[in-house]
């Protein structure tokens, strides 16, 4: 019933679309991008419920405060100190190797404002954990979420994110000057 209403409210009164499929793989990392808005977060909410999936996520600490801070953790929430070195990429491995199932959804640029310095946390927690990455766009500008190729890490960190900025580049962020940019 709930999933019913949660397409009909995305797909037929907001006028968003999915493309793409869900991995056949139980773990992985989701990367998202371009991330321009607080709206995001309800866009991934849409989208995970319709897809009837269950990521988990990474966000500042300072989100996880009462009375947000349950609601995040409820929804699969990591607090994460980035001023802190806590050794991010080894307790998330860890917690890759100790679930059955667990897709971590990060956001390479790691802020919603326009960051061409983006966050390598996602390589390094998917080359530790041996784990592919999933990359999906949120398009504002044409009203879709796209799931993209799920694929493990083969190339170093720098063609990694040359890689995934060119594609996400395509996406238009709610906030378009805060999007992903590339230059050929």
């Amino acid at each position: 019933m709930l999933k019913a209403l949660y397409k009909f409210i995305f797909f037929t009164c907001a006028g968003w679309s999915i493309e793409g499929q869900l991995p056949k793989e139980k773990k992985y990392v989701l990367i998202v991008a371009p991330h321009t808005s607080n709206w995001d977060f309800l866009i991934g909410v849409f989208s995970r419920r319709i897809l009837n999936f269950n990521p988990q996520f990474v966000g500042k600490k300072e989100l996880f405060v009462w009375p947000l801070g349950y609601f995040f953790k409820w929804m699969g929430g990591y607090p994460v100190d980035r001023k802190s070195s806590s050794n991010f990429v080894q307790q998330m491995t860890e917690l890759f190797q100790k679930e059955d199932e667990f897709i971590l959804t990060m956001t390479p640029e790691g802020t919603r404002k326009l960051n061409n310095d983006w966050k390598t946390g996602y390589y390094y927690v998917a080359k530790s954990a041996d784990v592919p990455i999933l990359p999906v766009g949120f398009d504002f500008g044409k009203k879709r979420v796209v799931l993209g190729p799920c694929e493990k890490v083969k190339e170093s960190v720098e063609e990694s994110v040359m890689k995934y900025k060119k594609y996400f580049s395509q996406f238009e962020g709610k906030n378009p000057k805060d999007g992903v940019q590339w230059k050929d």
